[in-house]
Order: C-alpha cells, then structure tokens, then sequence
C-alpha cells in the first residue's frame, strides 16, 4: 500500500512539472481589468492578484514562466526589462 501510495504521489510530482513553461516576447496589449497580457505571439496570460499591472507596458520585452490551469497561462514568475 505505501508503494502505491508513494508511486501515485510521484506522478503527481511529475505531472505538475510538465505542466510548468516559458514564453518570451514583446506585449502587444495589457487589459489592466481583468489582469491578463497578451504577447505578439497572440497568447494570453494572467497575471498573479497581486501584480501592479501599471509596470507592464505594450512594447516591451517580456520573459514569463507560467503553468496551464483549467486551460488558462496562470503567470507564476516574469522578468522585465530594467
């Protein structure tokens, strides 16, 4: 039983990671309503609750790291310019 328990959990572990991506590229848009960027690539990403949208302008070059959850690009680190 603990090596079934043990084996599920590590696919869990594994699973959660593949999830995990990156995307880099320029924002074409920022809808400071509902927290989203949209990059010239033509996808969309959330932003975290308590992100200051007011940094992230059309035009700049953006590193992100995001994972997909219930089909939404739910941001979890992003680099931006200095």
């Amino acid at each position: 039983m603990r090596t079934l328990i043990g084996a599920v959990a590590a696919v869990l572990m594994i699973t959660g990671a593949a999830l995990a991506a990156e995307a880099e590229g320029q924002v074409k848009s920022v809808d400071k309503d509902k927290s989203v960027i949209t990059l010239d690539n033509g996808k969309s990403y959330k932003l975290p609750g308590e992100f200051d949208v007011d940094n992230i302008k059309p035009g700049m070059e953006i590193l992100l790291a995001y994972d997909v959850v219930e089909g939404e690009n739910l941001i979890t680190d992003m680099e931006l310019p200095q």
